[in-house]
């Protein structure tokens, strides 16, 4: 039987010992995020990297092996390389527990595709969202091994486009446009346009 903690609420505590989370870089200390995946939340923040990525995806995996209550993905981060969003994508997919996301700051290029694979979106009132298309990571090599990496890049870029364009229920023509002009949103118009299923409102005084 699943347990429900409720929509936003946090469920009891899991911290299972075979992985400890990693210390979070500036702004962050290592023992308050600890203290966020034991009520099973993982960050999404700064920029999106293959590093950041696979911390991101062990934490999930994790989670998800600790019980089947939603896990919930906190997103503070402007973008980032495309293959590792993917990636985090992938392990999304796979997961039993849902992901609930929530959008704290920011969210834009390669964070969208993260958001978009989420079961539930919602975000701060005071959120902004950029609508821009995904960097690809540095490539260096041949002509052909260039050219290679430049085709795989538009092929994954046109996965997001299709997941941004099943979750708005816009057309891909749209949002191709839209990623293309880096047309930023405030968390209401994130809304309108489909991106979120909720924004947060302050609580009644």
């Amino acid at each position: 039987m699943r347990h429900d903690p409720g929509r936003w609420g946090f469920p009891p505590p899991h911290q299972p010992p075979e992985w400890q989370p990693q210390p979070a870089g500036p702004g962050l200390p290592g023992w308050l995020e600890e203290r966020l995946f034991d009520q099973r939340i993982v960050m999404v923040r700064g920029q999106l990297t293959t590093e950041t990525a696979t911390g991101i995806s062990a934490a999930l995996l994790t989670l998800d092996t600790a019980g089947q209550a939603p896990v919930q993905l906190h997103v503070a981060c402007a973008g980032g390389d495309l293959s590792a969003a993917l990636a985090v994508v992938d392990v999304i997919d796979a997961l039993v527990s849902p992901v609930h996301a929530l959008v704290t700051s920011e969210a834009g290029g390669a964070a969208l595709a993260v958001l978009a694979a989420a079961d539930r979106r919602a975000a701060y009132r005071h959120a902004r969202f950029k609508l821009n298309e995904p960097r690809a990571a540095g490539v260096t090599g041949t002509a052909d091994e260039v050219a290679a990496a430049a085709g795989q890049h538009l092929r994954e870029l046109e996965e997001i486009v299709v997941r941004l364009a099943e979750v708005t229920g816009k057309p891909r023509s749209r949002v191709e446009d839209d990623l293309s002009a880096g047309r930023v949103l405030s968390a209401t118009e994130a809304l309108e346009y489909g991106i979120l299923d909720e924004v947060i409102t302050p609580k009644a005084r």
